[in-house]
């Protein structure tokens, strides 16, 4: 018992010796899903710039925190300049740009693309902590959880199916797929097979008795080839479709906001089961 007291106490005095790791002072992000995240979890005296997608308010949940915020064009020597201790970047940030950063030596943090709510909530841990805001990434986990538990789902899971610009859907092992599930709503698209995300044509949808069309579709409506589609005059004819919006901020990206996007197809789905 003596030799493990005394192994637990040169244990401890161990781990108070070593430094503390370092808080990022001078942080840069270069990805839309990062900015959001980086902007809500660090002081905002150590954010030296996000990227300009962070200021569109149709795409961004930080569009009002961006407006403060210097911005970039992801440029290799825009992020070399600012002198960055730590650079958040996407799977689908320019990769010459990331390879580029990497050969100066640049702290890199890259972030994934979340397929589940387990993923969100990981990636939030992982950035907090890479921020030195652990604590912070977990008030922003629990306020998530708290919203979604607190929706309310239909009696009956309604057939429903998310269209984007040019019949591109969600299907299963997509995070799409779980928000749908989560909203209390079946997803057409999995139940067909669809493995993450492809296309379906629009005569299967109107032919599927589905009874809630969701659209990612841009609030100002702007207009499109990909978006002329969801106008289309077949799925117009079906008197018993409920349309549903769902602003791309909510869930383009894999933050805590797809709380909301859930919400907004369980409240959709109780509309249609109350009816007109």
């Amino acid at each position: 018992m003596r030799l493990i007291r005394s192994v637990l106490l040169l244990l401890v005095i161990a781990l108070a010796a070593m430094p503390a790791m370092a808080r990022p002072h001078r942080v840069v992000s270069l990805n839309l899903c990062a900015d959001a995240l980086v902007l809500r979890l660090a002081d905002r005296a150590d954010v030296q710039s996000v990227s300009w997608l962070a200021r569109d308010p149709e795409n961004s949940v930080v569009a009002a925190e961006a407006a403060a915020v210097p911005v970039n064009h992801g440029q290799a020597e825009e992020v070399a300049a600012l002198r960055p201790d730590l650079v958040v970047v996407g799977a689908f940030t320019a990769r010459r740009t990331v390879a580029l950063l990497r050969r100066l030596n640049m702290p890199i943090l890259e972030l994934g693309v979340p397929k589940d709510l387990d993923a969100v909530r990981a990636q939030i841990r992982q950035v907090a902590l890479a921020l030195g805001q652990a604590e912070r990434g977990e008030r922003m986990i629990a306020a998530m959880d708290e919203r979604l538990a607190a929706i309310r789902s239909p009696a009956s899971p309604p057939l429903a199916v998310v269209l984007r610009p040019n019949g591109f859907t969600a299907g299963r092992g997509s995070l799409v797929d779980e928000i749908l599930r989560r909203a209390g709503v079946r997803n057409f698209a999995a139940e067909q097979g669809l493995e993450n995300y492809g296309e379906i044509p629009l005569e299967r949808v109107a032919l599927s008795g589905v009874r809630l069309l969701i659209l990612n579709q841009p609030e100002n409506r702007a207009p499109s080839l990909g978006e002329a589609m969801l106008d289309h005059p077949i799925l117009s004819a079906l008197p018993e479709l409920r349309l549903v919006r769902v602003p791309a901020r909510l869930w383009t990206c894999g933050g805590p906001e797809v709380a909301d996007a859930a919400a907004l197809i369980a409240a959709a789905a109780r509309g249609a089961e109350e009816g007109p």
